[in-house]
């Protein structure tokens, strides 16, 4: 334990309000060092480190900048090829309709030809069935003709000649009647 008197003999030389200029000097070294190191190795070493971080940022926002644009880029260049391939879809689908529509209207034609083509054949097959069948009738009315004139008459008529002679005759009575018919029904239907 310290003695009281050492203390008092001690604080009798020493003025608060004056510094020990042996205490100032060691103590300004120590900072003149603690300085030096700062300067000399912290100091860079957090600027070196700040630097990094700086760079690293900018470098990350530059990246992220291109990245970025890239993506506005790549967003535009979907956007365009989704735009054409709506027109190349719209294109496609306008050209099925014409397409839909000529092969409808071909459809059409050949369905009207194939039509037109029937009903000729079928006049033609029609005029070709009444032509045999005026033929028919005639050579079925002439034997009928001959047969009945032979009865009335009392001679034969086996002769082709004479029979057909009197078949006509009997065909032409009968069409002018037929017309003389038709004539004075049209005659009464207009009055």
């Amino acid at each position: 334990m310290i003695r009281s008197e050492a203390i008092l003999a001690a604080a009798e030389g020493a003025n608060p309000l004056v510094p020990n200029w042996w205490e100032v000097l060691v103590t300004a070294v120590g900072f003149a060092v603690l300085m030096f190191l700062v300067v000399k190795y912290i100091a860079p070493a957090l600027e070196n480190s700040y630097q990094n971080r700086v760079d690293a940022i900018e470098g990350g926002l530059e990246k992220a900048e291109k990245a970025q644009a890239e993506a506005n880029a790549l967003k535009a260049d979907y956007e365009q090829q989704q735009q054409e391939g709506y027109a190349e879809a719209n294109r496609v689908r306008e050209e099925a309709r014409t397409e839909g529509a000529q092969i409808l209207a071909e459809a059409r034609e050949k369905a009207s030809a194939e039509s037109a083509r029937l009903v000729e054949q079928a006049q033609v097959q029609i005029a070709a069935e009444r032509l045999q069948a005026e033929t028919s009738l005639r050579t079925d009315v002439g034997a009928l003709a001959t047969t009945l004139a032979s009865r009335i008459v009392g001679e034969s008529l086996e002769d082709d000649a004479r029979s057909q002679r009197v078949v006509d005759r009997f065909l032409e009575d009968l069409e002018r009647n037929s017309t003389a018919g038709t004539a004075s029904g049209t005659a009464g239907v207009a009055e």
